[in-house]
């Protein structure tokens, strides 16, 4: 008879790293989502941090624990307000007379314009995909029967 190897789960140890990693990790996901205007990264990459460090948490904790901490409605409300996000934005530029995403015209001055334009589709695109990729594990860890 074969040994089973031992859980990582209760592993005092891994749990440990895994608090101590939980704050940078968020933190590097909202460093790349505010560098995102300036140099490589945004929101995608972003909201792909984001989640990994909340599906980690999810794996070594449990699927319980974690949607105690964040909730699936919540989830599924901060997917439909990044994806608002990024339609108003498209929209507000209709409004202002220009195309749809057209950054210009969103505020006095078009260089400011393109600036609080894209911060505001990757703050969408952000929130969206950490949202769905969350939701993703959930369901796959959960069965569907949690979320």
């Amino acid at each position: 008879m074969l040994n089973k190897p031992p859980s990582l789960v209760g592993n005092p140890i891994i749990r440990g790293v895994t608090v101590l990693l939980m704050a940078p990790i968020l933190l590097f996901a909202l460093y790349v989502q505010w560098h995102g205007d300036y140099g490589p990264g945004g929101g995608f990459q972003a909201g792909v941090i984001f989640a990994v460090a909340i599906i980690a948490h999810g794996l070594i904790f449990g699927i319980r624990a974690t949607q105690r901490m964040i909730t699936p409605d919540a989830v599924r409300i901060s997917a439909v307000i990044g994806w608002m996000l990024y339609l108003l934005t498209g929209v507000l530029s209709m409004f202002r007379g220009a195309e749809f995403l057209n950054y210009n015209v969103l505020v006095h001055d078009p260089l400011h314009g393109q600036h609080y334009g894209i911060l505001s589709i990757e703050l969408g695109v952000g929130i969206t995909v950490a949202s769905v990729m969350i939701l993703l594990f959930y369901s796959f860890v959960g069965g569907g029967r949690n979320t």
